[in-house]
C-alpha cells in the first residue's frame, strides 16, 4: 500500500467534506445527503447501495469506539472528522477494555477481537476480497454487518491485467532475461510476438474487477466473454456472459483466461490440471483474483510442459510465494507480488469509499458495498 501524501488527503477532504452541490446523485436521488463529489464517485464506480438504511438493523446506534487496523493509522483524521462523537482506536494501542466495547471496526477482523467484542456490529473491510474475515465462526454466528471496497481499485487492477496480457504476447519476460544477460537476440531468432487486437479474453468473475478489464480489453479490439454467478446479463462491450458452469467450456475458445473470481469453496482449486488441460496451448493464464482459486503445481506442470503458452499472477499460493517454490522457474511467467492495486489512485479512491461508509453508518444512512456473509462477497 502507498504511503498517504498530503496531497492525497487535501483530496479526500474535498471529496468527502465539500457541501452538496444542490443536486442529489441522478441514479440515487434518495442519497441527496451524500457529498456531491463522494455521489460522482459512487456512480462512476457502480457501487450498491444497500436498500434499507442501516439504522433499520437491530441493535444499530451511532458507534461510540472504533477500532481502526495500522494500515488506516493515517486515515484516522479524516474518520474522526465525519465520526466526530466516536473514540478512534488503532488496534495497537488497544486496551482490552477497548477491544470489548468496539461498535465497529475498519481494517480488524481477527478472532482475538471477535472473542472479545461481543456487541461488535459493523465491520468495514479494507479490501474486496472478504474471505480472512467471512471465514470466521464468530462473525458467521452472530452476522454483523459487512462492507467491503469492491470495485474501488477495479480500474488500477484493470491496467495491471492489461500490463500483464500485453508483456507476455510480446514475451517481455524473455527480452528482460536476455538484457540482464546482456544478450542481444538476433531477428530470425526472437520468438514472434503477437498482437492482442481480435482475440479472444474470457473474463472468469465479471464483477467490479472484471467488468473494468473487460472495457479496457474491449477498447483494444479484443472480443470479450465472461462468466458470472448473478446470470447472464452484463454490459454491451461483453459479447456474451455465462454462468460458473460454462466455465471450462468457454475457455476452450479464449487466448487469455483472466481469474477475477473471489475465493469461496466453490472457486477454491478451481484452476487444476483438468482446467489447463482445456486451454489452448497458444492461450495465456492471467489470475488477479486469489491465489487460492489456482492448484500451483498444476500450473507449473502446464507452464512446463507447455500445455499454456503462459500465465501473469499477482496472486500466488501461498503467499508470500517462498524462495524455493518451483513456481519462481517455471518457464514463462511474470510474478507481480500482490500489487496491482498499489496506485496513488487507487488508494485515494479506496479511502474516499472507506470514510464516506463511516459517514453512513454514523448518520444511519444506506451502506455501501454489504458483503453478503453466506456468500463470501
Amino acid at each position: 500500500m502507498t504511503s498517504r501524501t498530503a496531497v492525497g488527503l487535501a483530496v479526500l477532504s474535498v471529496t468527502l467534506l465539500a457541501p452538496p452541490a444542490g443536486a442529489a446523485s441522478a441514479t440515487n436521488a434518495a442519497q441527496s445527503a451524500t457529498p456531491a463529489p463522494a455521489a460522482q464517485l459512487i456512480d462512476s464506480l457502480g457501487l450498491h447501495v444497500a436498500p434499507a438504511p442501516v439504522s433499520e438493523r437491530s441493535g444499530w446506534r451511532p458507534p461510540r469506539l472504533i477500532l481502526v487496523s495500522r494500515g488506516e493509522r493515517d486515515l484516522v483524521p479524516q474518520l474522526q472528522q465525519v465520526a466526530p462523537k466516536a473514540k478512534i482506536v488503532v488496534i495497537d494501542a488497544a486496551t482490552p477494555r477497548d477491544l470489548a466495547a468496539a461498535d465497529a471496526t475498519i481494517g480488524v477482523c481477527s478472532e482475538e477481537l471477535l472473542k472479545a467484542a461481543k456487541h461488535l456490529a459493523w465491520i468495514q473491510w479494507p479490501a474486496a476480497g472478504v474471505e480472512r474475515c467471512v471465514r470466521q465462526p464468530l462473525v458467521r454466528e452472530r452476522a454483523p454487518l459487512v462492507t467491503n471496497l469492491q470495485r474501488t481499485m477495479g480500474p488500477s487492477i484493470a491496467e495491471h491485467v492489461i500490463a500483464l496480457m500485453l508483456a507476455l504476447s510480446r514475451h517481455f519476460e524473455e527480452f528482460y532475461r536476455d538484457q540482464t544477460q546482456g544478450h542481444w537476440e538476433a531477428y530470425e531468432s526472437a520468438p514472434e510476438l503477437e498482437d492482442i487486437g481480435g482475440k479472444t479474453v474470457l473474463i472468469a468473475g465479471l464483477g467490479g474487477i472484471g467488468t473494468e478489464v473487460a472495457r479496457r480489453a474491449h477498447a483494444l479490439g479484443m472480443r470479450v466473454v465472461a462468466t458470472r454467478a448473478s446470470g447472464h446479463e452484463g454490459p454491451d462491450f461483453v459479447s456474451y456472459v455465462g454462468l460458473p458452469d460454462e466455465l471450462v467450456k468457454l475457455t476452450r475458445d479464449a487466448d487469455f483466461v483472466v481469474n477475477c473470481l473471489p475465493l469461496t469453496p466453490e472457486t477454491a482449486g478451481i484452476y487444476n490440471k483438468e482446467f489447463f488441460a482445456a486451454m489452448k496451448r497458444s492461450a495465456y493464464f492471467i489470475s488477479i483474483g486469489r491465489g487460492g482459486s489456482t492448484v500451483t503445481a498444476d500450473l507449473v506442470t502446464a507452464l512446463t510442459a507447455g500445455t499454456i503458452a503462459g500465465a501473469g499472477l499477482d496472486v500466488v499460493d501461498p503467499e508470500p510465494l517462498p524462495p524455493d517454490s518451483p513456481l519462481w522457474h517455471a518457464p514463462h511467467l511474470i510474478i507481480t507480488p500482490h500489487v496491482a492495486a498499489n496506485t496513488a489512485v487507487a488508494e485515494q479512491t479506496r479511502d474516499a469509499v472507506l470514510v464516506e461508509n463511516l459517514r453512513r453508518y454514523v448518520a444511519g444512512e444506506r451502506m455501501l458495498s454489504v458483503v453478503d456473509i453466506t456468500k463470501g462477497y
